[in-house]
């Protein structure tokens, strides 16, 4: 089975990582009370065991009950939550009513993070909770990430940039704290998942994610399944190709995906990668 070992790197300082770890604690500390977007993710699973850490019963992880996000994703991070004692709520979101959501334009992203910490918002206020946080690292700073920008408009506060912390030292950061996510794949919300210009609908995202818990369950670690219309794009890891790459393999992605309303399943050469929906973006631009 692939693992993401390689993605962090075996040169890293554990001064450093100590050093910007406490950097981290501390900035927490004072802020004293928070919220935290949580997914349940690497990223905002380290950093809801940091705030733990710092703060205790002050922090309090918050879900959005959204069907963009995969039910074995909101049962990981019930999961975790409870093993590491954090105060874990849902709160109900209500992005799919939003036109401008739903019309999945390049933007959509910004539209999902906006409703999420408009509600977020309105606990904070409830509670008189000052602070707001939420798990975006050094690296994501140079991707094109449109709820960042909500996030500035909320005021929502990033620890991890703050503590100049990248992806590769969050995950060793986890991996020497014993946390389960440390090496947990890369995920975004099932949304992600439709071509930009298709709208997005509570029943396209569960026929994505019903997919790729069936492929999930075959074993494979790292992929996506790339809703288009009746055909299905399938990216797998390059690790994991050679294995998917069968007559009998695709035959049980045929049998997945035809049940689901797809006339044609594809398998992409290229294999996974992040961002792929952003690809058409750059061409664009051309």
């Amino acid at each position: 089975m692939a693992t993401l070992v390689s993605l962090v790197p075996q040169r890293l300082d554990p001064a450093v990582l100590t050093a910007k770890q406490e950097q981290l604690l501390s900035n927490l500390r004072a802020m004293g009370t928070v919220l935290i977007a949580y997914s349940g993710g690497t990223d905002s699973a380290y950093l809801a065991w940091a705030a733990q850490q710092a703060v205790g019963d002050k922090c309090t992880a918050i879900t959005a009950d959204s069907a963009s996000i995969p039910e074995s994703h909101k049962r990981d991070a019930e999961d975790f939550a409870r093993h590491y004692g954090i105060r874990h709520e849902y709160i109900a979101t209500n992005e799919f009513e939003n036109p401008a959501y739903v019309a999945n334009n390049p933007d959509r992203c910004f539209h999902c993070k906006d409703e999420l910490f408009r509600c977020m918002d309105e606990v904070s206020k409830a509670r008189q909770v000052p602070h707001i946080i939420y798990g975006v690292n050094m690296d994501d700073l140079g991707d094109y990430r449109p709820g960042q920008n909500a996030a500035k408009i909320h005021q929502v506060k990033a620890p991890l940039v703050e503590a100049k912390l990248s992806k590769a030292e969050i995950r060793e950061l986890s991996r020497m704290a014993g946390l389960p996510t440390w090496d947990r794949p890369a995920s975004a919300c099932l949304s992600s998942r439709i071509p930009y210009g298709t709208p997005v609908t509570p029943q396209t995202v569960k026929t994505v994610e019903a997919g790729e818990e069936a492929i999930k369950a075959l074993g494979f670690r790292q992929f996506r399944v790339r809703f288009h219309e009746k055909l299905v794009r399938l990216e797998i890891a390059p690790e994991e190709l050679e294995r998917a790459l069968t007559v009998e393999m695709s035959r049980r992605f045929v049998d997945i995906f035809k049940p689901l309303g797809f006339h044609y399943v594809t398998l992409d050469l290229e294999g996974y990668r992040q961002g792929a929906m952003n690809e058409v973006l750059q061409l664009k631009k051309q």
